[in-house]
């Protein structure tokens, strides 16, 4: 989820790619999407391709803020984070941004026991 911090409302279409590293060391493109009226993005790929590996999601923040006349600081917020190295997770990225910070934090929990208590 993610949200423009100054206006407290979620940032909607922004960019979203998801990278995969490889054997070679090298990214590769995994998924893309763009996030919703309400700052998610879901079902970017399936429970089967997701698995055990290092991982980049990339958020196109300087494209998302010159739709509205802004000049930000950055090309793009990101997090790299290995997944699954202890069995099959589900993942939530959430990012507060700003044209010149960003703050980002996740949860993880079980794939098949997402209840929050």
């Amino acid at each position: 989820t993610l949200f423009r911090s100054v206006q407290g409302v979620p940032a909607a279409n922004v960019g979203v790619q998801v990278f995969k590293k490889a054997e070679d060391g090298n990214w590769q493109l995994f998924a893309s999407g763009k996030t919703t009226a309400t700052g998610e993005i879901h079902d970017l790929f399936t429970e089967e391709v997701f698995v055990e590996g290092l991982y980049r999601v990339e958020l196109a923040t300087k494209a998302y803020w010159r739709k509205f006349g802004m000049f930000p600081f950055s090309e793009n917020a990101d997090v790299v984070f290995m997944a699954n190295d202890s069995g099959h997770r589900h993942y939530t990225i959430a990012a507060l941004l700003s044209p010149f910070s960003q703050t980002i934090s996740a949860t993880v929990s079980n794939a098949h026991n997402t209840k929050q208590m």
